[in-house]
């Protein structure tokens, strides 16, 4: 087995299920801190912890990955979720593709760049806690001040190794509906809220979210994802609530979108925000796109956004606007799965593309 493929093995090994996230990131900051980079820990909460490693001078290019991974679900594994067996060119276990091998990719990688003859690019590795759930840890460390420059964003979540360009922005809201209690035989004495939240979501789902389809992300769409309301059958319900999901498209405002539709809706319920991410999108021809694709990275094709948000969401306005790539060992179709894996010639081919697009760059 290569590094990369027995450190992914390490990193599965560790439990990070919800959290627990400092005990992947204390065997990641000795071996970084041991390749030469300068380490500082990000803790987030207890138990929670990720790191920010910076090597060489000037405005660095930034890899980047998440250390939490989420529920296992209920199903049965048919292998144990965090002993990392291999199988052919397989390898299993919870955050395999989701995304320890592309965290451990990465390490290797950065290490062989430091490690590397002639002047290099500076490089700065930042790993984060809490990105399953919305990008806190890497909200909390832009509020920090951890990071602050870099000329390049390389987000390592699981794309098959191939280079995409972007991905949607996500408004998460939730609607509530507050009316008055009473007997359920006497409904007229009370205020229905269930009532009040289904007007609502049948706005919802034929709200007009005002622009046009991206070339390439495609169009802005709206989701009711849960709906709950009442205790009991014989009471008129005092509050329903629901969880609306917007994705978004590059260009849309997140604040004047929300407001619209709170306007739609009317004063029978009131907008709370749970989760605010911009898109983000990066133009083919940027460099740093050419310079992963010469390092032998599948190019974007017809499809060149990722279905799912990153932590690039709050990194690439942090960082200044830099141009962002997804581009990571593990197979998206694999994440958040049952008997999730990654195929193991996907990491250390992942290693040979990142320490290849490195040494394209200048310094």
């Amino acid at each position: 087995m290569s590094d990369a493929v027995e450190l992914a093995r390490d990193l599965i090994r560790i439990d990070s299920v919800g959290g627990g996230e400092a005990a992947v990131a204390e065997p990641l900051a000795q071996r970084l801190s041991a390749a030469g980079f300068d380490v500082r820990e990000h803790r987030y909460a207890p138990g929670r912890t990720g790191l920010v490693a910076r090597w060489g001078a000037g405005s660095p290019v930034v890899l980047t990955g998440h250390l939490d991974t989420v529920p296992l679900g209920g199903q049965a594994w048919a292998r144990d979720p965090h002993a990392a067996e291999v199988d052919g060119d397989r390898l299993y276990g919870r955050g395999s593709s989701d995304m320890k091998a592309g965290v451990a990719a990465l390490v290797v990688a950065a290490e062989r760049h430091v490690r590397g003859p002639g002047p290099r690019t500076a490089l700065e590795v930042v790993l984060t806690a809490g990105e399953e759930t919305g990008c806190e840890g890497a909200i909390d460390m832009i509020a920090l001040g951890m990071v602050r420059e870099a000329r390049a964003l390389l987000v390592a979540e699981p794309t098959a190794n191939r280079a995409l360009l972007g991905h949607k922005g996500a408004l998460w809201l939730k609607a509530v509906a507050r009316g008055r209690t009473a007997h359920g035989s006497m409904p007229h004495l009370g205020d229905n809220a269930i009532y009040k939240l289904a007007r609502a979501i049948g706005v919802v789902e034929h709200f007009d979210l005002g622009v046009p389809a991206h070339p390439w992300l495609g169009a802005p769409t709206a989701n009711v994802g849960t709906a709950h309301g009442g205790i009991n059958v014989n009471s008129v319900p005092d509050l329903a609530e629901a969880t609306v999901d917007l994705r978004t498209v590059t260009g849309q405002d997140h604040a004047g979108l929300r407001e619209r539709l709170g306007r739609t809706l009317g004063d029978e319920t009131a907008l709370e925000v749970l989760t605010d991410l911009p898109a983000v999108w990066t133009d083919p021809d940027d460099p740093f796109v050419q310079a992963l694709l010469a390092a032998g990275a599948l190019p974007p094709g017809d499809r060149p956004a990722a279905s799912y948000f990153t932590d690039a969401s709050v990194l690439v306005a942090a960082y200044g606007g830099v141009p962002a790539v997804i581009c990571g060992p593990g197979e998206p179709e694999q994440a958040h799965v049952t008997d999730e894996y990654c195929e193991i010639s996907r990491i250390e081919e992942a290693v040979e593309i990142y320490a290849g697009a490195l040494a394209r760059l200048t310094p």
